[in-house]
């Protein structure tokens, strides 16, 4: 069966999700790990991230879910279809947060995908498509890295062995930790077919918020070119030497930064260009700086845009070394490709919004989210809602229980035009 588009029965056209029981369960969930300002810190593999998973696995359960766990600790809860023959229709994210994460980063993926299958269940829905809900095990990186590591292994991005052998500050394995909280389960990463996955998230950014818009179409995920720069001078005493004569490796460094952040704008709309790391030798008051290490980070909506801001940049650094003789080495440190969504599940989330008469607007992501590795496997999309002031990564993360309810009925209804509703 063709499982491309598949009009949802107008008589459904009505159906919502409960707003109040999608909350309570957001809220129930942000106690494990509960700060005192507010926010959640459940790292990933620890005590509280098992007692995450226990809850999210009864829940599942009690909804009628199956539970399949593989050999990272991906969570996979199934509700059968009628074809059972046909890859599920996934939605999902993670429960793991940063050390002063928020309520809703991660967790808003898992427990919409387990709302939109309690709705489904209170309404006698059959679909055509099975339909799953995933965890993905430490998309955020604070404990171990590589960060989506989950995702990762199941896109054969890295290895197994290699997420295995990651450990943390205190030494501790990624494989030693999931064996301690019970999660290495016994399907091989990757096995599990995946039909298409959704993926309903908070923006992590002001631009929904700035335009009064209460969904975000996501087409894409930025492009990322990290980059280390070291601009090399003399150190000379402040006092005796004379400004002409000096070799500042900070003024040129200085007028560089500046125009990372001018290159992103000549490559607009989406162009984001930042110095987050900034290294000064040696370091005194009265001594001119003679070496200069920072950090540039570019990103576009696209790899040729990536390309262009890489040649841009490294034009105006040539040029400012000609200008001050100062060598200007740029080495690029890592690299992550561009990944557009698929037009079919954009369209989907696009016509659900549409239908259900929120405000919307396409978006982009500037963050990473497991959606990256999975729209390398099937064809995957993402639905935004705005957080308050853009903040995320953040004790005060805060979403509007609106909005949390919007994103998951635009969730339900994409869902559904996937899966397909048995009839008869």
């Amino acid at each position: 069966m063709d499982m491309k588009t598949q009009p949802i029965p107008e008589k459904l056209n009505g159906l919502r999700i409960d707003g109040d029981r999608l909350w309570a369960s957001l809220m129930e969930l942000a106690q494990i790990g509960a700060t005192d300002k507010g926010g959640v810190c459940r790292l990933t593999l620890t005590d509280l991230d098992k007692q995450g998973r226990d809850l999210v696995s009864r829940w599942a359960r009690e909804a009628g879910l199956t539970v399949t766990i593989d050999k990272i600790g991906n969570g996979f809860l199934r509700r059968p279809g009628r074809n059972n023959a046909l890859p599920p229709v996934v939605t999902g994210s993670h429960i793991d947060t940063q050390p002063t994460g928020g309520k809703f980063d991660g967790n808003y993926g898992v427990l919409a995908g387990l709302e939109v299958v309690r709705t489904l269940n209170d309404a006698g829905i059959e679909t055509e498509a099975p339909i799953e809900v995933a965890w993905w095990t430490n998309e955020e990186g604070s404990r171990f890295v590589p960060v989506m590591m989950g995702s990762g292994v199941f896109a054969k991005a890295f290895t197994l062995d290699h997420a295995y052998a990651a450990k943390d500050v205190d030494g501790k394995s990624v494989k030693e930790e999931l064996a301690r909280i019970g999660y290495i389960g016994p399907e091989e990463p990757g096995e599990h077919p995946i039909g298409c996955y959704f993926e309903t998230h908070i923006e992590q950014g002001p631009v929904l918020e700035d335009h009064a818009k209460t969904i975000g179409v996501v087409t894409g995920v930025l492009g990322i070119r990290w980059y280390d720069c070291t601009i090399t001078g003399m150190e000379a005493h402040a006092g005796p030497t004379p400004m002409a004569l000096r070799k500042d490796a900070l003024q040129v460094a200085t007028r560089l930064m500046q125009e990372v952040v001018a290159c992103a704008g000549r490559h607009g709309p989406h162009g984001r260009g930042t110095v987050g790391m900034v290294q000064v030798h040696p370091n005194s008051r009265n001594v001119i700086p003679g070496r200069v290490k920072f950090s540039i980070d570019l990103r576009n909506a696209d790899d040729a845009l990536c390309e262009q801001m890489d040649a841009d940049i490294r034009a105006v650094a040539a040029r400012l070394s000609a200008e001050s003789g100062l060598p200007i080495v740029i080495e690029q440190v890592s690299a992550y490709p561009a990944q557009p969504f698929h037009p079919e599940l954009i369209g989907a989330v696009g016509r659900a919004a549409e239908k259900l008469g929120y405000s919307h607007m396409p978006a982009v992501s500037g963050a990473g989210h497991d959606a990256v590795y999975m729209a390398r496997l099937a064809p995957a999309g993402m639905i935004f809602i705005p957080c308050k002031d853009g903040i995320s990564h953040n004790e005060i993360e805060s979403a509007e229980p609106e909005h949390i309810t919007a994103g998951c009925n635009v969730l339900l209804h994409a869902m559904l035009e996937r899966a397909g509703v048995a009839s008869g």
